[in-house]
């Protein structure tokens, strides 16, 4: 499968804007202990019902919980089975990855049981982070198999597309406006894309060497944003004109950001994990302005992924501290 890379970006430049306002109306957060010890519960997803899906990595499960009886309910894994990434489709369907053991998983709710889809045999491709296009097929990361790939869902097919620069352990992944994928390099400075026809990967490498992309996500215009996790900046990259900026966090170079999604304003969302408590930030591009600033209550230690629940106007999250919250977005 063909590779080409792209020449280093065209211009760097800092959001103008003011200094971070840490709004005197702080966002509502409420957090609930997940009754499995040290689970590292992660990658919440919201269903038709209103329940909170999510992995619990190192507790072998996948569960869900419902606000408003506040009650757990646990699906055991075999082969002590640790998910990473979980998505819903517009079925219903829970589906997961759990890269150590080379499947994308789907969890059939009346046995509990998982249908597994392999990877093909001896590739060591591990896929990590999942999003559905508009057909119900999964595109992902494989971050130690270094590699970029598709799950037919009907099929069970999968192909993918090994990524020309090494080692670049590639993390997350989101569709733009066209259904093309979009995915963080995460030990380099590089984005990359995948032709969804030819599965030919383009990465753009950014003109600040020291960053290093996190998560990501996208905005209207099919502009890329991400947190870097190396330097504390937010990142925005706009394909169409090849143009990189950035901005430095409001927790600095060792804020160690994380997590970001965008709201239905455009806003966006992110969780500073390397400060103690870990701290929920807001970025409004509009007024190019950080504005709340808000504590997480049990103190996060890491929050690796949130979801944006846009019927609610809510943010939920898991975290290492074994919670599993919820923001109330202004």
């Amino acid at each position: 499968m063909n590779q080409k890379p792209f020449l280093v970006f065209l211009l760097l430049f800092v959001f103008l804007s003011g200094n971070a306002v840490e709004n005197e109306v702080q966002v509502e957060i409420r957090e609930w202990l997940v009754p499995w010890s040290d689970t590292e519960p992660r990658s919440p997803a919201v269903d038709k019902k209103g329940r909170i899906w999510f992995c619990g990595r190192t507790g072998h499960y996948l569960a869900y919980f419902n606000p408003e009886s506040g009650k757990f309910k646990k699906f055991e894994l075999d082969d002590k089975s640790m998910p990473q990434s979980l998505v819903i489709n517009k079925r219903g369907q829970i589906w997961f990855s759990d890269p150590g053991r080379g499947y994308i998983g789907r969890l059939l709710l009346k046995s509990g049981k998982v249908k597994k889809y392999p990877m093909p045999e001896n590739s060591g491709i591990d896929p990590y982070t999942l999003v559905f296009n508009d057909e119900g097929d999964i595109w992902f990361t494989a971050f130690g198999a270094n590699a970029i790939g598709k799950l037919d869902t009907a099929s069970g097919e999968v192909k993918y597309s090994i990524l020309e620069t090494e080692a670049a352990k590639p993390l997350d992944i989101k569709l733009d406006s066209g259904e093309r994928p979009w995915v963080s390099l995460s030990a380099t400075n590089r984005l990359a894309t995948i032709d969804t026809e030819t599965f030919e990967v383009t990465e753009y490498e950014m003109s600040n060497q020291d960053i290093r992309p996190g998560r990501i996500a996208i905005t209207s215009y099919n502009k890329i944003w991400f947190v870097d996790t190396l330097t504390g900046k937010l990142g925005r990259f706009n394909p169409k004109r090849n143009i990189y900026s950035q901005r430095t966090v409001p927790g600095g170079e060792s804020a160690i950001p994380s997590a970001i999604i965008v709201d239905e304003n455009e806003w966006l969302w992110f969780v500073e994990t390397g400060l103690n408590p870990n701290r929920l930030v807001s970025y409004n591009p509009w007024d190019k302005e950080f504005t709340y600033i808000s504590d997480i209550p049990s103190g996060g230690d890491r929050i690796d992924e949130m979801f944006y629940d846009k019927e609610s106007g809510q943010i939920w999250f898991g975290s290492n501290t074994n919670f599993i919250g919820r923001a109330k977005l202004p």
